[in-house]
């Protein structure tokens, strides 16, 4: 027990460092992110010296659960390559232009509308994808308008990590945690629907509260002159994704497991996708791009951090923290601590721990746990930039676009802003179980 808890702890602390002070590592000219090599070391390491018995893992691996880790990376890239396909195509740009257009001069107008596609496209795709989708844009669009582009990110940022608490696929948080509770697609829509509804309101208007001033400067409007040009590859995007959200919504009654319904949706678009470029044989380089957007490094990450957990919980250390976390007030204790856990040891690694540690308590205090473990791994995202990989993705794309958008700000917005968020969420969870 002893040397799978310092391993643990000594992965967990060099990985935050590595996120802090050296996120990549460039070889010539590649650039490896080392959030997934350190837990892939030490995973390694449990297994050399048998602290996890092989086998143990192989059981794990290969069992016909839904918590099976190769399941969920599954289901969580199906969902990605279909959103990464729409932007691709230019969904999200178009979208993003029209915004523009019906706000006319108001920067508040312009921020409600942003708001409100953010929450829209986080809520029917996921996160990460929005996240590395509209904040390029918003940093783009601010240096032509000469306005401040902070509230804008603020915004986006915040309502991309609330609105994705709605549906499972919304986070791969959301799914690692509610699999590992057997919740389907509609359950969990019906229990996350009115926290998620209601903490974005409370965080909106706290994001109005801090910006209504500098929101009050006029915008001006250059014309954007993008425009569809795949728009029938769009129209097949769009069925498939549409198509890919009701089965899911009706997984449960058609006796379909999740990650299989995302797979062949996937998979048909990207047969699609292939016949398209051979009979079309243009020179379109979205295709080639839908396939290397994807976050291939996410899957050492999940993998190595799986096997971390597993050690943990073979050990009998996961137990340990469950009777430390006790049964009282469930829904405070799990949420307010999982949304600081996230921020230590980022949001993955967190809910893959927290899916382990309730295992002990009553029925209705084991769905406390995990819904209230869901809403402190999205909400805790945007506390600071440990708490999500979407984070350390969206300041390395502001310092890209010249953007002072550093470490402090980032914590200063967050503590105001997602504090009373969680407070709200974890309050209406309360009502609803």
């Amino acid at each position: 027990m002893v040397g799978t808890l310092i391993i643990t702890i000594i992965t967990l602390i060099v990985l935050t460092l590595s996120i802090l002070f050296f996120p990549k590592i460039k070889i010539k000219h590649i650039e490896i992110g080392t959030y997934w090599i350190i837990p892939l070391i030490g995973a390694f390491l449990l297994l050399v010296i048998n602290l996890l018995p092989f086998n143990e893992l192989w059981n794990r691996l290969t069992e016909s659960s839904e918590i099976n880790p190769l399941k969920i990376l599954v289901l969580f890239f199906s969902m990605t390559m279909l959103s990464i396909f729409l932007d691709e195509v230019g969904l999200f740009r178009y979208l993003a232009k029209k915004a523009v257009k019906i706000a006319k001069k108001s920067q508040l107008s312009l921020l409600i509308i942003l708001y409100l596609l953010t929450a829209i496209l986080t809520i029917f795709t996921s996160n990460d994808v929005v996240i590395l989708t509209l904040t390029p844009f918003i940093c783009f669009f601010a240096k032509n308008t000469k306005i401040n582009p902070i509230p804008f990110l603020v915004s986006e940022f915040a309502a991309a990590n609330t609105y994705s608490m709605i549906f499972i696929i919304g986070n791969p948080t959301n799914i690692f945690l509610a699999t590992s509770a057997n919740i389907d697609f509609l359950s969990y829509f019906k229990v996350m629907a009115l926290p998620t509804l209601a903490s974005g309101l409370v965080e909106f208007i706290i994001i109005y509260l801090i910006f209504h001033k500098e929101l009050k400067k006029p915008l001006e409007i250059t014309e954007d002159t993008f425009e569809l040009k795949h728009k029938v590859d769009l129209v097949v995007g769009l069925v498939h994704l549409i198509t890919c959200l009701i089965l899911l919504v009706i997984s449960n009654y058609i006796n379909l497991e999740m990650w299989l319904i995302s797979a062949i949706c996937a998979s048909s678009l990207l047969v699609y996708i292939i016949a398209r470029s051979i009979i079309i044989k243009d020179n379109s380089h979205y295709i080639h791009n839908t396939i290397r957007r994807l976050p291939w490094q996410l899957i050492p990450f999940v993998l190595s951090m799986f096997v971390i957990v597993i050690a943990l919980t073979y050990q009998g250390i996961s137990g340990k923290i469950g009777e430390l976390l006790g049964s009282n007030a469930v829904i405070w204790t799990y949420g307010s601590s999982s949304f600081v856990a996230a921020n230590i040891i980022n949001n993955i690694p967190m809910s893959m721990l927290y899916s382990t540690i309730p295992s002990g308590l009553s029925d209705i205090n084991y769905l406390r746990a995990i819904y209230s473990t869901i809403v402190g791994s999205n909400i805790g995202a945007f506390l600071t930039p440990i708490g999500a990989l979407a984070g350390i993705m969206f300041t390395s794309l502001t310092n890209v676009y010249d953007v002072k958008y550093g470490f402090k700000e980032f914590i200063k917005y967050g503590v105001i802003i997602s504090i009373p968020t969680i407070a709200t969420a974890l309050g209406i969870l309360a009502l609803v179980l």
